[in-house]
């Protein structure tokens, strides 16, 4: 059967992977084509790729062959560059978050259904061996029936590594929307959808200094809290705390972990697609590392568009499609939203 066939609007830093992934991993989909603001990346991407180089991004929607535009530019431009797709009537994947603020997610999602195309996005990561090993447990019973949840992704922020983290602190950035898909997502599909949020944010610094050998001594600006914390409801009854931070030195916290009536599980890190999976029982009395039961466990990013891919041509939605992806980017955006009205708000309404 023919592979889909996917264009790809830029090439960061992200970008090697899924090109890797598509021409080794996954055989229903194949790179058509590539482009960038920047035409040196595009044009390396192309080479090293052997794939088609655009002009620029309407080239690539114009193209009858393109199936799905796959969206791997910065998250404040995922809303412009997806709309734009949709409105020429082409599916897309996009990188998270779905969009930099919850309006801009009611649109795409309304202008998909008014278009007849389907969008979809990461983390795809829920869709490894490691939350779904973690989900057969849970469904299971190995930890009764559970109560609660614990979420914490806190470090001291990019700009220490990464070759330009100003993004990361502007508009459409942050801990939450950076992360925060990736936890909350594998929590969704541990637990189910959420009901209510209360948060709090804060930022301990208005600028920040990048010390990576790129952009050594560049002063960015600090535009979106970056600390955000609080507590959400899930629709099964269970309650989860979370904490996302760039404010962070150090700290000996738990990734995830999901509390039951009959013991507690260590969900691994959702960033990844595999890692260990730790269940603790009263019977055994220790945690114990549980295999892997799912295929799936490297680093499978483009996982979620071949599935998504395989969805369209069965007429049927894909897993990680936009009915999961904006019900992620409304809890997100929801702990703000809670900190600003200090009140809890209600998810779905």
């Amino acid at each position: 059967m023919k592979p889909a066939n996917i264009g790809i609007v830029g090439c960061g830093a992200i970008s090697g992977i899924y090109l890797t992934n598509i021409a080794e991993m996954f055989g229903n989909i194949t790179v058509r084509g590539v482009c960038d603001l920047v035409d040196e990346k595009a044009e390396y991407a192309a080479r090293q790729y052997n794939v088609r180089k655009y002009r620029d991004m309407h080239e690539i929607f114009a193209d009858a062959e393109i199936d799905i535009v796959l969206n791997l530019t910065r998250p404040y431009e995922h809303f412009d560059v997806t709309v734009a797709a949709i409105n020429a009537g082409k599916h897309v994947y996009s990188e998270k978050p779905l969009g930099a603020t919850l309006d801009e997610g009611t649109k795409l999602r309304d202008a998909a259904a008014k278009n007849g195309v389907c969008i979809a996005g990461a983390p795809d990561t829920f869709l490894g061996a490691g939350i779904q090993t973690c989900k057969k447990l849970i469904d299971d019973g190995f930890i009764g029936h559970p109560v609660s949840a614990t979420a914490f992704m806190a470090c001291p922020g990019h700009e220490h590594w990464h070759p330009d983290p100003a993004f990361y602190y502007q508009f459409g950035g942050g801990p939450m929307l950076d992360m925060g898909p990736y936890y909350i997502t594998a929590l969704v599909e541990l637990l189910g959808r959420v009901r209510n949020v209360s948060g709090m944010v804060t930022k301990a610094h208005p600028t920040r200094t990048i010390t990576s050998k790129e952009k050594y001594g560049t002063v960015v600006e600090v535009e979106v809290p970056t600390h955000v914390t609080g507590q959400m409801a899930f629709e099964s009854g269970a309650v989860a705390t979370m904490v996302t931070s760039f404010d962070v030195r150090a700290h000996n916290l738990p990734i995830i972990e999901i509390y039951g009536t009959e013991g507690t599980l260590t969900v691994p890190d959702p960033n990844g697609f595999g890692g260990p999976v730790l269940l603790f029982r009263p019977q055994q009395g220790e945690f114990l590392q549980m295999p892997l039961m799912y295929e799936h466990s490297a680093n499978c990013r483009g996982l979620g568009l071949s599935e998504m891919a395989a969805a369209l041509r069965a007429g049927r939605k894909p897993r990680a499609g936009v009915d999961l992806t904006y019900h992620v980017l409304e809890v997100m955006t929801a702990f703000t939203r809670s900190s600003d009205s200090k009140a809890h708000v209600e998810i779905g309404l």
